[in-house]
């Protein structure tokens, strides 16, 4: 849980002034902070997420989304009404993974603290890598380049990785490598190193891990050791966000809120980051 005096440096000052406004009880009495949220210009504010629906890449072992319209029409008092049903694999679409997906001691979904779901985001661009190397593990040598550039990742961030795998979506063959039902044996698409997971968890103490892929591990990886160094800090990870390409190495807010699925291992989540 991030310590109070660095949590209040994490957002833009407008945007802690509305927050606060919403958590200290009575209205404020000063004028505008109960204002600050709704100044934000939509041309800021960026939608990380992908739809759920037909289209939306699940792990091939998982069950895929499904909606059945249970009833679309004219009710017999004469108003519209709708109403759907759903069912899907927590692990698919835009999606958070909880510590607890590959740590048995680690904080399920409804366990993360809020707080740590708002976070500065750090879009280190590995582009170049991946693209000649579709099982690429992004490495510690490539994060410390980005902050080299772009300073240090601060604690509490969200490390987002940029592959370029979006431009991919929603072709399940060449943004999985292999679109075979039921097979994971036979994917390729990049993800992070052990060494990096534990430099982002140990050395940098981020609150969570971004990408624009199917799995924070390489999709070749058979023991998935980014996951579960990054479960063992109680690091959460994001998996295929979207429009990622349109974020800034650093400088954005990026708030991710999953299904609150109590003992879940992760859940369909709607990620927007506020652009600076």
């Amino acid at each position: 849980m991030l310590r109070r005096p660095f949590a209040r440096r994490l957002l833009p000052g407008a945007f802690l002034a509305a927050l606060g406004a919403g958590c200290a009880g009575p209205p404020p009495q000063t004028p505008g902070a109960a204002e600050s949220l709704a100044r934000i210009a939509a041309d800021r504010i960026l939608d990380l997420s992908y739809p759920f629906d037909e289209r939306t890449i699940y792990w091939p072992t998982a069950a895929p989304f499904r909606l059945t319209h249970d009833f679309e029409g004219p009710t017999e008092a004469g108003f519209f009404y709708a109403s759907n049903s759903l069912c899907a694999s927590e692990h698919g679409g835009t999606h958070l993974d909880a510590p607890y997906h590959f740590y048995e001691a680690g904080r399920t979904t409804d366990g993360i603290p809020p707080r740590a779901l708002i976070a500065r985001a750090c879009v280190i661009d590995a582009r170049a890598a991946c693209a000649s190397e579709p099982d690429h593990a992004i490495n510690v040598d490539e994060i410390r380049s980005f902050e080299a550039t772009n300073g240090r990742i601060p604690e509490g961030a969200v490390a987002i990785l940029f592959t370029g795998w979006g431009a991919r979506w929603p072709d399940r063959k060449r943004y999985l490598g292999d679109d075979t039902p039921g097979d994971a044996s036979r994917l390729h698409f990049p993800g992070l190193s052990p060494e990096a997971a534990s430099y982002l968890a140990g050395e940098r103490r981020v609150a969570g891990v971004g990408i624009d892929t199917a799995s924070i591990d390489p999709g070749n990886s058979k023991d998935f050791r980014a996951h579960r160094i990054l479960a063992a800090a109680n690091v959460y990870n994001l998996e295929n966000l979207a429009a990622v390409d349109r974020l800034p190495p650093k400088g954005a807010t990026l708030i991710a809120l999953p299904m609150k699925i109590g003992g879940g291992t992760g859940g369909p989540a709607r990620v927007i980051a506020i652009l600076p």
